[in-house]
């Protein structure tokens, strides 16, 4: 094996060979070609790596006092309480240890984490607070925000998370109850559980739809539309429509999201093993298994750092820990090399500044992308992420690529424009909880300011998806072409902002929200919902909320469409289902076909 760098502006590859290696010509199997713009080009050496994550990580050691540690948790939370789209990024961190008398409000781009190896390592007498006071008790709004790893006893004996999309909840011990709507039971609209044990009941009450996976609770109290669970211990039983329980024993195949924690004084990024038949969370017998990875192996990354200075990270076979802040990149992140994680801890925001994709992967193994939040960019983009290139067709069973708790933005902080939020190529890859939203509020929104076709195409075969949550863009919401795939839970409203009927057509009136292509043999569904809202022009019809080819292995279970008062969808499913009118009503559909 010979290597051989090339320096240049151009690539071409011309092989001359002194003799055949087959029957049939000159064998180049083992040839790979690197391109010295991005993460597979020319290496060249990276500095150092820091164990400082710089002064947006807030590290809390058990030995300060409640009110040190009570007056910076409160300044925090005066800067990011209503701060929906602010600048202001930060991971709030515990080392192991007990804390008292503490209450933990957590306001917007902020990410709650324990430093322990697992989470009883970390135990707060006290609270971790998402309420709603900041818009007057309607948590519909409470986005981008997480808790991860530590144990808590509420000091009123539930703890409050009273939150919307994009605000994960991983493994957490609350040795208590748990209320998932906001002080006084005011709208709330979430949300997502996994890997996590709570050891009272969860109170969802407001709550529209939720998501709980791989977990153990002592009881469910209520349920509105869609209540999805997937590997849980102690949920309730399926009993769509009413209550709208959905529950499957396990979780088919899945691997939980990599996390930081403290090896004595060094940081240790963790990645958990692939579980399949998975049921409860991967700690109750113990630590978690997997692979630890020392910081040492990673590049950390800050703000200030440029695109080629990330891409020279990949190339020189770094993984990325993205620290809190906004990213802005002038080439694509190109992750190469096998087993790479991508990281983020505070809500790191990436944005594609000229137009290019944010992130590609390759078509390898393993890959690990998670806790980030891609932002579009003024200037349109094909996607934000794109997990594999186009036509890839390898297998990656045995060691699939993850995407977990990565969020897309398309306006909202102003405007942004892209074809596609994310593309799936690759076979096997795990989706374990996204939001894609092409933004109804805030700065740069409107039918032709923040543009963008579809949250999701998944072509790739074997895809699992757990918890999207898609919403508002302006055609199919997601696209299936991918064969052998599956959904367990999906949350989404079709756009507001439709300026007409004939300005949203496909075949007939508007496009459905989840569209499996008529191509595909072998597809499975459950715990589905899409609403509508059409503000601009409340006339509007959309024909179907789902759309599938009529085949006994293209199932769903547990689907619904409902109109929240403007606007209608006619049937839920192909021509199956009744309208919903415009009263806010679900019409729902145990099973399809």
């Amino acid at each position: 094996m010979q290597s051989i760098d090339a320096t240049g502006t151009g690539r071409y590859l011309r092989l001359y060979a002194t003799q055949r290696n087959n029957g049939y010509g000159d064998s180049i199997k083992e040839l790979v070609v690197h391109s010295a713009n991005g993460g597979g080009g020319t290496c060249q050496t990276p500095p150092p790596v820091a164990q400082d994550l710089g002064p947006n990580v807030v590290v809390f050691d058990p030995s300060m006092s409640s009110t040190t540690i009570q007056s910076k948790l409160d300044a925090i939370f005066a800067q990011t309480e209503s701060a929906q789209f602010g600048g202001y990024r930060y991971a709030v961190m515990f080392k192991a240890g007990t804390y008292h008398g503490i209450n933990v409000n957590t306001g917007f781009y902020t990410s709650v984490m324990g430093l322990g190896r697992n989470p009883d390592d970390v135990t707060i007498n006290g609270d971790v607070t998402v309420d709603a006071g900041w818009l007057q008790g309607n948590a519909t709004q409470n986005f981008w925000r997480s808790i991860e790893n530590l144990a808590i006893v509420p000091s009123h004996t539930a703890d409050r998370w009273a939150v919307a999309q994009g605000a994960p909840v991983r493994r957490v011990h609350i040795r208590g109850d748990l209320t998932l709507a906001p002080n006084g039971y005011g709208w709330a609209s979430g949300g997502y559980i996994a890997d996590s044990k709570i050891d009272g009941k969860v109170g969802p009450y407001s709550q529209q739809q939720w998501y709980t996976r791989d977990s153990q609770i002592g009881g469910w109290v209520n349920g509105v539309w869609n209540m999805t669970f997937s590997g849980v211990k102690g949920a309730p039983a399926t009993s769509f429509p009413k209550p709208p329980y959905t529950t499957l024993a396990t979780t088919p195949v899945i691997r939980d999201k990599p996390y930081l924690y403290l090896a004595g004084d060094a940081y240790n990024v963790f990645v958990p093993n692939l579980r399949t038949g998975a049921s409860g969370t991967t700690w109750s017998g113990g630590s978690t298994p997997g692979t630890s990875l020392p910081l040492t192996q990673f590049h950390v990354a800050r703000p200030t750092d440029s695109a080629a200075t990330l891409n020279n990270a990949l190339a020189c076979g770094e993984n990325l820990l993205f620290t809190p802040g906004v990213y802005h990149l002038s080439q694509t992140l190109n992750v190469t090399r096998p087993d790479t994680v991508v990281l983020g801890i505070g809500y790191p925001t990436l944005i594609p500044d000229n137009g290019v994709s944010a992130l590609n992967v390759a078509d390898v193994d393993g890959v690990k992308l998670a806790g980030l939040l891609f932002d579009a960019g003024p200037v349109n983009s094909p996607s934000l992420l794109q997990v594999g290139p186009a036509g890839a067709t390898n297998r990656h069973a045995a060691n699939p690529t993850t995407v977990q708790d990565v969020f897309f933005r398309v306006g909202g902080a102003g405007p942004g424009k892209v074809t596609t939020a994310l593309v799936v190529n690759n076979a096997d890859t795990i989706i374990d909880h996204i939001w894609a939203w092409r933004a109804d509020h805030g700065s740069g929104v409107g039918w032709t300011v923040n543009p963008s076709d579809t949250g999701l195409i998944v072509n790739g075969a074997h895809v699992s998806a757990y918890g999207l949550f898609i919403e508002h863009f302006e055609k199919y919401e997601v696209v299936w072409n991918g064969q052998d795939g599956r959904t367990i839970f999906f949350q989404n409203e079709m756009p507001y902002d439709p300026p007409s009927q004939a300005t949203w057509r496909s075949e007939g009136r508007g496009y459905a929200a989840y569209k499996v292509a008529d191509a595909v043999t072998s597809h499975e569904a459950w715990g589905l919902g899409s609403y509508c809202l059409f503000t601009a022009d409340p006339s509007i019809v959309a024909d179907r909320g789902f759309e599938a080819p009529d085949n006994p292995n293209v199932r769903f279970h547990d689907i619904f469409t409902v109109s929240l008062s403007k606007g209608s969808i006619a049937h839920v499913i192909n021509n199956t289902g009744a309208s919903t009118g415009t009263t806010v009503s679900p019409v729902p559909i145990v099973s399809y076909p």
